[in-house]
């Protein structure tokens, strides 16, 4: 409503400002075509003397009674229409002036003193009304007032006169009328329009705002099966898009916090089940038979190092969600990866795996344990999923200003349908589920964490039975001078 008024208190004060400039030019052309008139009589005035004989006081005077009777009618017959005059004239060149004639209805102001200041100056003075208020301008009729020019005439006697010419700007009054009420009308309907926006927009955006509140508050109770309107493009619809991503990040999260307790559960509860069985063959028949003894021993070995592994994978969680703070030392990660992959060597020395590291020295600044962490989770994997024969490599090249490594592998690849996931904690594909190689879901998003903290990127490409690679990106080291 206040942009409204503004808008209209404006547009109206530049219209009336306009219309005032008008009645400036207006008067000021009137003054300047009665001065052409009143020159143009007394020279035929004169000339009319001069005609009949004429000379001294006796052809001022009858310059004077021309003046007096002649110009009245002219300025009745062409400029009265538009303007009103008013000759004033003294008696004797220091007389007072008194009024000798009035042409029009508006002719005489009360101006006595800008008439003997345009005697003393011999010039034309003006005199301009004061502005109305644009707001009172809005509430009443328009009154611009009277512009009026005060010209000295030189009569041939001598004796002092001035003419008032008095311009009564109607027409541009009448044209502000007439803008007055449409330009009102336009303010109200649209100060209706936006109050009726303004309500729809708000029950709009309050309806969202309860449909947000429900969500959280069907969150907050574990439900995520609500979801947001995303209808057009605006803030609006962003927000609403935002809070159903964040909807289906918790609804991805839950499900998969669900499988893994599922998942661990299941893990936990094999061993531990394998574990008292064969405590109880052990109990029965141990003591008797060596070789079924040496069967329990193992087995029990097998799954205790099974529920170890488990421990190992829950305790690594835990710290990479704990704020550990990074080393930042020199180091050659081309020596960081070898020492990775003569680990993995002796681990899985049974698969007859072809290994192939990168040579010579690459210096970063960073961590190495971490990133040797990361490396050991992503060449694991890659053991773990390369039939016997395979080939498990890793490689590094320098791209601008980082390090690029690379994991590659010819194992059996990853279905594009979980590569978007693979990195969220406690996700595993339906190919890593088998018991012999089948994780928990933690090491990817461990070794994400890690490179998030040490500044760089990982991603990964994958075709099924051909392989996979993994690709890291860390920034490379920055030598002073």
């Amino acid at each position: 409503m206040l942009l409204v008024g503004g808008v209209t208190i404006a547009t109206y004060f530049f219209v009336a400002g306009g219309m005032r400039s008008s009645a400036e030019e207006t008067s000021t052309r009137l003054a300047a075509a009665t001065q052409r008139v009143v020159s143009r009589q007394i020279e035929q005035a004169v000339e009319g003397a001069a005609s009949e004989g004429l000379t001294g006081e006796v052809a001022a005077a009858y310059v004077d009674e021309w003046v007096l009777q002649r110009i009245p009618e002219r300025l009745s017959q062409g400029l009265v229409y538009e303007g009103s005059y008013a000759l004033f004239v003294a008696d004797d060149s220091a007389g007072e002036l008194e009024l000798a004639w009035e042409v029009g209805t508006n002719a005489l102001t009360d101006s006595a003193d800008d008439r003997a200041h345009a005697l003393v100056t011999g010039a034309s003075v003006e005199t301009v009304p004061a502005q109305q208020s644009p707001l009172m301008g809005l509430l009443v009729r328009a009154d611009l007032g009277a512009y009026v020019t005060h010209t000295p005439i030189d009569l041939p006697s001598g004796r002092p006169a001035v003419i008032d010419v008095v311009y009564t700007p109607l027409h541009e009054e009448s044209i502000l009328d007439a803008t007055r009420l449409p330009m009102i009308a336009v303010a109200v309907i649209a100060v209706g329009l936006a109050l009726a926006l303004t309500v729809v927009v708000n029950g709009w955006v309050l309806s969202l705002l309860n449909s947000v509140r429900r969500a959280a508050d069907s969150i907050d109770e574990g439900q995520l099966d609500v979801h947001l309107p995303e209808e057009g493009e605006n803030e609006v619809a962003q927000l609403a898009h935002s809070v159903n991503r964040l909807i289906d990040n918790l609804r991805r999260r839950n499900e998969a916090q669900a499988r893994f307790v599922a998942d661990a559960s299941h893990e936990l509860a094999t061993p531990v089940a394998g574990i008292r069985g064969y405590v109880n063959i052990l109990r029965a028949w141990g003591a008797e038979d060596p070789g079924l003894r040496e069967e329990a021993v193992s087995a029990i070995d097998r799954e205790s190092r099974r529920m170890a592994r488990l421990c190992s994978d829950l305790l690594s969680v835990i710290r990479s969600e704990e704020m550990v703070e990074y080393r930042s030392i020199r180091y050659d990660i081309n020596a960081t990866a070898r020492e990775v992959l003569a680990s993995a060597a002796t681990r899985f020395i049974d698969k007859h795996l072809d290994f192939s590291g990168p040579e010579g020295a690459v210096w970063l600044q960073g961590d190495p344990d971490r990133i040797e962490e990361a490396l050991g989770i992503l060449v694991d994997n890659a053991c773990k999923y390369t039939p016997d024969g395979g080939s498990v490599a890793v490689s590094t090249k320098r791209r601008r200003d980082r390090i690029v490594i690379e994991i590659s592998d010819t194992g059996v690849g990853i279905p594009d349908e979980d590569l978007p996931n693979i990195f969220e904690r406690f996700y595993r594909s339906d190919m890593s589920r088998s018991k012999d190689t089948g994780g928990f879901g933690l090491g990817l998003a461990i070794a994400k964490h890690i490179i998030d903290a040490s500044k760089g990127t990982i991603s990964v490409r994958s075709s099924l039975g051909r392989g996979t690679t993994f690709e890291i990106s860390l920034p490379r080291e920055r030598r002073e001078g």
